[in-house]
């Protein structure tokens, strides 16, 4: 039962944030803004990049002083006395600052004693946080060699070695498989069951904000709307709708037919063997100038994500003008690369890299071809990075073949990555240099120059919507996402290796950088991409799926789900967490039989 007692309460609140001293120029972060959260419960905050949740859980957490209106946590007001509140409660921000040259066990005894944990508790406490977080086997395991999943638990295990009043987590599966998201909100949840915990969460995860009791949708600073999941699902009533594509049309393509109607269309995403879109009216019946007579559209269930994304686009006015800038890729190549499409492009052939004693890739073989979308997933410490990096010339292998771009890996490392493109999965760009500098700087590096140059830098802003003269460290996650996109076709390369390009990005960026990586492929450019979104795997023409450097599975979605026993699901974060769990199952079967 919900609690009468309310953790946070903001009554006006308003933060600003000066951009530029000199012309005294002020980002509103949140504007005006009111709320009361119930004690007790699992409250999310969702919404796009630059929406204010960052800094919303930083003022409560003490960090931050608002330019004005109150805030009291936990019955403090956080302004007056912050080391009040931050005594009471535990914060996990989005980058957890874990000591990675320390062991488990030396990180979660150093926080307990930055917090002043009482020797007396901490046996029982700190083998409580290692049983729920399953790290009582890797305690004397250097917190650098643990994978993505595991250092997100230690973070949590290291946020918790006090018990607190309410906990905040920013993000905090961001860059997490979906085996090890599952396991952190069986953490978080169980923690709320036993210990009457209060838990304020930022997601980007919309299937996470459903497991909340309360959801607050958050744009521009200010609270879009609010309520349980299933009171703001029903915005969303009567307007949502399927389709299933004929074999021979990718869903993809359909997706895109459906967003280029932006007058009838709020939105539209490929699930499964379908494509899942939503209406801006009601209908009886689909109009014949949305989909052809091919494709016949159902009614469906409205989901969470359905309103969360209805309500932006509601928002968004400008939204239309954003798609076109953005998806319209233009190639102007004196080679075209649409040419030759059936060609393989990357030819893999019993690859194996060893580090000592570990072997992180096992004889992985495949090939990928000309404009295909190759998906590459795995969870933390699968292998798949360490592949990935192979792929990019970043990493020799230790045996086997490897041919990119025509070349041979072993032989021409340096010829081949001048015509690959790379994003990488923290935005490696120059932090103090404007939009217009990286870009400079980047074409610079892969040989651009002069007039070559400046045209190319013209076309990268225009077609990403970039101002020139803003500096890349302030702008917001979506954005820097298109920098790191414009940066890697700006010399127009033949292979794009996206290395989880949308962690931490909101659904309506995710869109947006969707479309634009379909009008890549189908202008040729071959895509290689990792992603722990399992939803983003249905974009993609063929997906790889490794586990302990092992290749599990490869073919198409449908054939994965098929592989999985779920042919019928359309549910490609199901199909993942099986195939992963049947084999490990396997495996240690064999082990024991082998002992």
């Amino acid at each position: 039962m919900p609690n009468n007692k309310h953790v946070v309460i903001a009554s006006d609140l308003l933060m600003e944030f000066a951009t530029d001293k000199k012309q005294k120029t002020k980002i509103i972060a949140l504007d005006h803004l009111n709320l009361k959260i119930d004690a007790g419960e699992i409250i999310a905050f969702v919404g796009p990049d630059g929406a204010g949740k960052t800094t919303l859980l930083r003022l409560i957490a003490g960090l931050y002083t608002a330019t004005s209106g109150s805030l009291t946590v936990l019955e403090t007001d956080v302004f007056n006395d912050p080391q009040s509140v931050q005594n009471r409660i535990s914060y996990m921000p989005q980058r957890f600052g874990l000591y990675e040259d320390l062991s488990v066990m030396e990180n979660i005894q150093l926080y307990a004693d930055l917090h002043g944990v009482p020797k007396h508790i901490r046996k029982e406490r700190f083998d409580r946080l290692l049983k729920i977080t399953d790290l009582n086997q890797f305690t004397e395991r250097i917190a650098g060699k643990l994978s993505g999943g595991m250092k997100q638990k230690l973070g949590l295990a290291c946020t918790l070695v006090r018990s607190p009043e309410l906990l905040l987590l920013d993000e905090p599966s961001v860059g997490v498989d979906p085996l090890s998201r599952r396991d952190l909100w069986g953490i978080i949840e169980q923690l709320v069951r036993e210990e009457q915990l209060s838990v304020i969460i930022s997601t980007a995860y919309m299937d996470e904000a459903e497991r909340c009791a309360e959801v607050y949708i958050l744009y521009e600073g200010r609270i879009l709307a609010q309520g349980t999941p299933q009171q703001l699902t029903i915005k969303a009533e009567g307007l949502t709708w399927e389709v299933k594509p004929p074999e021979y049309i990718q869903a993809r393509k359909v997706q895109a037919k459906l967003l280029e109607n932006t007058a009838l269309i709020a939105d539209a995403v490929p699930k499964g063997n379908t494509v899942r879109f939503i209406t801006k009216a009601q209908y009886k019946h689909i109009p014949a100038n949305i989909l052809s007579d091919e494709a016949l559209a159902k009614p469906r269930k409205p989901e969470l994500e359905d309103a969360f994304m209805l309500l932006l686009h509601q928002a968004k006015s400008n939204l239309e003008i954003q798609q076109n800038q953005i998806a319209k890729v233009e190639i102007v190549s004196e080679d075209n690369p649409s040419k030759n499409m059936d060609k393989a492009v990357i030819i893999v052939q019993d690859l194996v890299r060893k580090f000592g004693n570990f072997t992180a890739v096992a004889n992985v073989s495949f090939e990928v071809k000309r404009g295909e979308i190759f998906g590459l997933l795995g969870p933390n410490g699968a292998g798949k990075t360490t592949t990935f990096r192979m792929l990019c010339g970043l990493l020799p292998a230790t045996s086997g073949f490897l041919e990119v771009a025509g070349l041979n890996l072993r032989t021409a490392r340096a010829e081949a990555r001048a015509r690959i493109g790379y994003v990488s999965q923290k935005f490696a760009l120059y932090s103090s240099l404007t939009v217009q500098e990286n870009l400079h700087f980047f074409g610079g590096a892969y040989g651009l120059r002069g007039q070559k140059l400046k045209r190319h830098i013209e076309a990268a802003l225009q077609q990403f919507n970039l101002n020139p003269h803003d500096k890349s460290g302030d702008l917001p996650g979506g954005y820097k996402q298109r920098l790191s996109m414009a940066v890697a076709l700006i010399h127009q390369p033949e292979i794009v290796f996206l290395d989880e390009p949308t962690s931490g990005i909101d659904p309506l960026a995710r869109r947006l950088f969707w479309y634009t990586i379909g009008e890549l492929a189908d202008k040729g450019i071959t895509i290689i991409v990792t992603t722990h979104f399992m939803e983003e795997a249905e974009y993609c023409d063929r997906i790889a799926i490794q586990d302990a450097g092992k290749l599990l599975a490869l073919g198409t979605p449908a054939q994965v789900r098929q592989q999985a026993g779920l042919e019928n699901a359309c549910d490609m974060n199901s199909a993942f967490i099986a195939i992963v769990e049947n084999a490990r199952a396997i495996n240690q079967k064999n082990k024991e039989v082998v002992e």
